[in-house]
């Protein structure tokens, strides 16, 4: 069964994407919808690219929906969560923590506000919607959640100190919460893409487009929707021995050595 196909678990209950406004976040809504699943689509501020999304979605059969929501709060996150849940009239089934924000600042003369603006929006907002859904997903017989994490987490890049830390805390956040939702029938897992399509890309940092396709073995970037891909298949009967898990995307590069 191709990751596009129908899966039973996807059809019955809502699938909620945060920061699902473009990029990866559209990338993974839209696989999800492909697979069957409503898909509720967050947004905070980009209410217009949220629509676009939900047209995607529309034009190809699906259904979607767009969710506003503050992910910074407890109270934001429960929000989202539970418009998500009661939506399409059959709860949630599945959650991916995909917000965040990647901002290029040295670590030296980083100030306290740049530090927690990253790790609130990058690691407090998964410690959040979590919270809010788990409990969601046991009182149903399970789900899944997947944190959309990164390659930085284990390989940081200079300037990204703040990003990395918050991916790498995000991995272990994950596995913890596998093993105390996991008795409760949800399992909790990673996606580490490395780098991904996006429009612009080659004009904003050309150097590094041409040392990632030096260093992939297929030569090439990622795409959201492979990403996409990936976390249908976590969420899907499939995976259902996957449990805590970091699952990598990056064509192969972090195979290369780099010694």
């Amino acid at each position: 069964m191709s990751p596009a196909e129908p899966r039973p678990e996807a059809e019955r209950r809502t699938v909620l994407v945060t920061g699902a406004s473009g990029g990866i976040g559209r990338g993974v809504a839209l696989r999800f919808a492909a697979a069957g699943a409503p898909v509720a689509v967050h947004y905070r501020s980009d209410a217009a690219g949220a629509r676009r999304t939900v047209e995607l979605i529309e034009q190809a059969g699906g259904t979607a929906r767009a969710v506003h929501g503050e992910l910074a709060t407890e109270d934001g996150c429960r929000a989202v969560v539970e418009e998500a849940a009661r939506w399409h009239g059959r709860g949630i089934g599945a959650l991916v923590n995909n917000a965040g924000v990647q901002p290029v600042r040295p670590l030296r003369g980083m100030t306290a506000e740049e530090w927690r603006a990253v790790v609130d929006t990058n690691l407090s907002s998964v410690f959040g919607c979590t919270q809010a859904a788990a409990p969601l997903l046991a009182e149903q017989g399970g789900g899944s959640i997947t944190h959309i994490a990164s390659i930085e987490a284990a390989q940081p890049a200079p300037g990204h100190a703040h990003y990395a830390v918050s991916k790498a805390a995000v991995v272990t956040h994950a596995r913890a919460a596998a093993l105390e939702y996991g008795p409760l029938g949800v399992r909790v897992n990673t996606v580490s893409p490395g780098l991904v399509e996006r429009d612009g890309i080659e004009e904003q940092w050309p150097e590094g487009v041409r040392r990632w396709r030096a260093a992939a073995p297929d030569g090439r970037l990622g795409t959201a929707e492979e990403v996409g891909d990936a976390c249908v298949f976590l969420a899907s009967p499939q995976a259902r021995w996957i449990n805590g898990h970091d699952l990598v995307l990056d064509g192969g590069v972090s195979a290369r050595p780099s010694w």
